[in-house]
């Protein structure tokens, strides 16, 4: 990885966490990148559901830059409660997944994750929903416009719009040659017509709350924008908000798979 990215991903192999402790079964799979690292992720039924075609969906979760899969899955444990399947993966360099991480490499392993589901035949593949968060939510709007077969909706939460914005914020006055080709900032405008919503907090001290201003802005319709005053880095999902944002959520799912077809 060519060092200039190296403070952009900081993944770990640690095992943090399962859907064991939450009571939900799951199904460890393995599956390969388009260059063929092999990528790991779980799949975590819709509880209590046994008929696919009375599931609401599938939802993908997208992680951030730090740890694994086994740390960030938390934010969307919840889903299988409400009905949705949930698709945790790692990208490369990530927990059990091969590789190195790096621009290029991590946007294709999302497309790759879409590609697995939409492959499978227990489930319903044209009723998928990516969430993502921090430099997953970028990851999420890029592969998505990329790759949009089956997706209905797109929620962004606290994204990064690219890496030569962060190295601004974080690192003012510092030139660094970035490629931004497989960030949110080139893809947003081609996501369109699949729905977005961003949900930004206005004192995120990690990613700032204009990366989110500039993918709205550039952003075809239908679109959303949510601020959450005095909202930290993705935390609209804990237990800080209750069932506000998880509410918010799952009616943006199931108002846009009403009225949108799949992509």
């Amino acid at each position: 990885m060519p060092y200039r990215y190296k403070m952009f991903y900081y993944p770990d192999d640690e095992y943090y966490d399962s859907p064991s402790r939450a009571g939900l079964q799951f199904e460890e799979v393995y599956f390969n990148s388009l260059d063929n690292t092999r990528l790991w992720g779980w799949f975590i039924p819709a509880k209590d559901i046994e008929d696919q075609k009375q599931v609401k969906g599938t939802v993908i979760h997208m992680h951030g830059n730090a740890q694994n899969m086994t740390a960030h899955w938390q934010f969307a444990e919840w889903l299988p409660l409400r009905g949705y399947n949930l698709f945790v993966f790692d990208y490369r360099g990530y927990g059990r997944s091969e590789g190195t991480p790096e621009p290029k490499g991590v946007f294709e392993d999302c497309i790759a994750a879409l590609d697995y589901l939409r492959s499978r035949t227990d489930i319903v593949t044209d009723r998928l929903f990516v969430f993502g968060q921090s430099m997953g939510g970028m990851l999420a709007i890029a592969s998505s416009a990329a790759s949009p077969t089956g997706i209905r909706a797109v929620l962004a939460e606290a994204p990064v719009h690219s890496y030569s914005m962060s190295v601004r914020y974080r690192m003012p006055g510092i030139q660094l040659d970035l490629d931004d080709s497989y960030c949110a900032g080139p893809w947003v405008s081609k996501l369109a017509p699949v729905p977005l919503m961003l949900i930004h907090g206005t004192a995120d001290s990690v990613v700032h709350h204009d990366h989110s201003l500039a993918l709205y802005a550039d952003a075809g319709d239908p679109k959303q924008m949510v601020t959450i005053e005095d909202g930290e880095h993705i935390d609209a999902m804990t237990r800080r908000y209750g069932t506000r944002y998880k509410d918010m959520m799952v009616d943006f799912f199931e108002k846009s798979a009403r009225q949108n077809p799949a992509g």
